[in-house]
């Protein structure tokens, strides 16, 4: 294949040994590089001619791709730290492998595909956008998502999730699939939707236990429509039978009230 170097004045000279430019496709080497380095590599990169990045041997660079306002695909290859994603507007991120906490914080737009599970605040304040993880996520995940104008923020979960999932929930969607679960078994999750007060949790099958505040609904076609779409999309990144998942049973979850605190602070 015909190989392309990056302009020198466009990327610092001391970067020029850790990239590697193919077909427009740009291959960053990240070991050692101290995080505010890599992301000052990346949005000098991006400034050039390029189409898709890969960021090689990640671990735990924090920010990656936060603030970022672009339709460019980059594929992470390792382990991210914090915050990755924050305040994106329009990449699609894909990590090929598993990612820390507060993924997609305050995420505006584009999305985020994680090949393994996610830590804890994944999808914190999002109003907008996507996040796709395969395996299982930690606690708070969807905690204060929010609806922006026309935007929809969607968290699609394969596994289960841990305490505190989408409290104070003000908006958008959260699909969690149980994949990992046998016959019968719940997820262990606790306050489920504490404070939820927007937005719609859809479970698969019979997995969690909302908390007060809330109402569990069978869900009807415009619902099956937003879950048949959500679970070929998972299943596109990652492989599994969509066939298979859609054919159990789905619920959802919705808030009794938009205040549920208004009891509790008023007169």
């Amino acid at each position: 294949m015909l190989m392309q170097r990056i302009r020198p004045k466009e990327i610092d000279a001391k970067y020029q040994n850790l990239i590697k430019t193919e077909n427009k496709v740009v291959k960053i080497n990240a070991e050692g590089l101290y995080y505010k380095e890599l992301n000052s590599l990346l949005r000098q990169v991006i400034t050039t001619d390029v189409e898709r990045i890969e960021l090689h041997n990640v671990c735990g660079q924090r920010y990656l791709g936060t603030d970022l306002d672009t339709n460019i695909q980059i594929d992470v290859y390792g382990t991210p730290g914090n915050d990755l994603g924050a305040f994106m507007s329009g990449p699609k991120m894909v990590i090929h492998g598993s990612a820390q906490d507060a993924s997609g914080n305050t995420m505006n737009d584009g999305q985020i595909i994680i090949h393994g599970h996610a830590g804890d605040l994944t999808g914190h304040s999002m109003r907008g956008g996507k996040i796709f993880v395969k395996d299982y996520v930690g606690y708070r995940v969807g905690i204060h998502m929010k609806e922006y104008q026309r935007k929809i923020p969607q968290i699609i979960i394969g596994e289960t999730a841990g305490d505190f999932l989408a409290e104070y929930m003000a908006g958008g969607v959260i699909l969690i699939l149980g994949l990992n679960l046998k016959e019968g078994e719940k997820c262990v999750a606790k306050f489920v939707g504490t404070g939820m007060h927007g937005g719609v949790i859809y479970e698969r099958g019979e997995i969690l236990e909302p908390e007060a505040g809330t109402k569990t609904l069978p869900v009807g076609k415009r619902d099956l429509q937003v879950i048949e779409g959500l679970v070929n999309e998972y299943c596109s990144h990652f492989g599994a039978d969509p066939k298979l998942i859609l054919s159990g049973k789905f619920k959802k979850i919705l808030p009794l009230s938009k205040r549920p605190y208004e009891k509790l602070y008023s007169h």
